[in-house]
């Protein structure tokens, strides 16, 4: 599995660039998911409903199945956060796994950067940044990267680079 993050601060487009990436890569013919990391409490269930009064009750793990999807609610108690690795492990292998979030994690990313909202470089604990994408005209090397500067809205463009970093990684391993 291939995978590539996509970081960057807050409102900077990190989602909107996964999404029209899972789009073009899909159209491509490769297989994509996607895996989200959040600081921020989150529920995707909703109150009353039997999944929620499952966990509610004490259920450590709540499995949700229906004829189009399901979802595997897993509930901390006292444990620390899962790893990156242990998370990727549940998933099911795809041609590219697309990170958001996840910053410190040592897998390629690629930073986005809206030059209207934050333009500050990433903390220094942030590693193998091999891209910035920006809807402006920047200097990666003053982002700690050294890699090429991308169009922001030109997905085909960040696709391509994706897919060309992908394909030299997998020649050399």
């Amino acid at each position: 599995m291939n995978i590539f993050g996509i970081t960057g601060w807050k409102n900077s487009g990190k989602t909107s660039l996964v999404v029209r990436l899972v789009k073009i890569l899909g159209d491509r013919g490769y297989s994509v998911s996607t895996m989200k990391n959040t600081h921020h409490h989150f529920d995707i269930d909703q109150p009353g409903k039997d999944s929620f009064l499952h966990r509610q009750a004490g259920a450590s793990e709540v499995l949700i199945s229906s004829d189009s999807r399901w979802a595997l609610l897993h509930e901390f108690s006292g444990e620390s956060e899962s790893s990156m690795e242990e998370l990727i492990a549940r998933m099911s292998p795809v041609d590219y796994l697309l990170v958001e979030g996840f910053k410190q994690s040592d897998h390629p990313k690629i930073q986005v950067i809206r030059v209207e909202n934050n333009r500050e470089q990433l903390p220094d604990n942030v590693t193998n940044l091999v891209a910035i994408a920006s809807d402006g005209d920047l200097n990666p090397k003053d982002y700690g990267c050294n890699g090429p500067l991308l169009d922001l809205n030109d997905e085909g463009q960040i696709a391509d680079f994706i897919i060309s970093l992908s394909a030299g990684a997998n020649e050399s391993a």
